[in-house]
């Protein structure tokens, strides 16, 4: 014997109700109109309004995916960069993002995210506004870095890889993230993320200082990402 989901009963009282309103239809159409309906007109009306009804139910179940929203009071999008024999740590303050997961499907998930580049934090106020001058980020003519998913793949059960274009400086060039779920895989109203990634070469961005500066600084082409992503359900 057989039990029916949940799914399977909906399923099933959506075709009896859409052939209840297929039936009436057919009654109007004689009354109002006075068209005989014949058995091949009833049957092509019949199966094209049950036709439209399982479109109807396999569009709704495609399209559902839950939507999160960034919560910077618990994420860290931050960064580290060797200067001379120490290490300068830094992070940005003003972000957000957007998380569409799909469950039985990971590779419809997508990610995109936008990060305030004015608010950069290294903890020294003269460094800051020297970073966020013309002569480096420019936070004038590009205010801020984005980051927009082309592609996900499911790596594991609780992780992935994540391919998207990362827009920095004006420059757009692709990059992938190594994700981490760390929150329980059941769990539907919040989610955690710990991401990695290759460490960015700043040349590629022309993120690049004065060459006289450059040559003085000692600081490392190669910057470390050091992201932990906290969000919420949207409502």
């Amino acid at each position: 014997m057989k039990i029916q989901s949940h799914s399977e009963r909906s399923e099933e009282s959506q075709i009896v109700s859409a052939s209840i309103a297929a039936r009436n239809n057919q009654r109007c159409f004689s009354r109002d109109y006075g068209i005989t309906m014949t058995r091949p007109v009833r049957r092509w009306v019949s199966s094209n309004v049950l036709a439209a009804i399982a479109i109807a139910a396999l569009s709704t179940a495609v399209s559902a995916k839950e939507t999160y929203k960034f919560d910077p009071s618990g994420s860290t999008i931050g960064f580290s960069v060797h200067q001379f024999l120490g290490t300068t740590r830094g992070k940005f303050t003003n972000f957000n993002g957007r998380i569409e997961i799909d469950r039985e499907h990971p590779e419809n998930s997508s990610v995109t995210a936008q990060i305030e580049v004015r608010s950069i934090d290294t903890r020294i106020k003269k460094r800051d506004d020297h970073i966020r001058s013309a002569e480096f980020f420019n936070v004038e003519k590009f205010p801020h870095i984005t980051f927009k998913s082309r592609s996900v793949k499911r790596t594991g059960p609780q992780s992935g890889d994540i391919l998207g274009d990362l827009t920095m400086h004006g420059v757009t060039r692709p990059i992938t993230l190594h994700v981490k779920l760390v929150t329980p895989i059941n769990e539907t109203n919040r989610t955690r993320w710990v991401v990695t990634t290759e460490p960015i070469n700043r040349r590629e961005f022309n993120l690049m200082f004065a060459p006289s500066a450059e040559a003085v600084s000692g600081i490392s082409q190669t910057v470390a990402i050091n992201i932990e992503i906290e969000a919420r359900r949207a409502e």
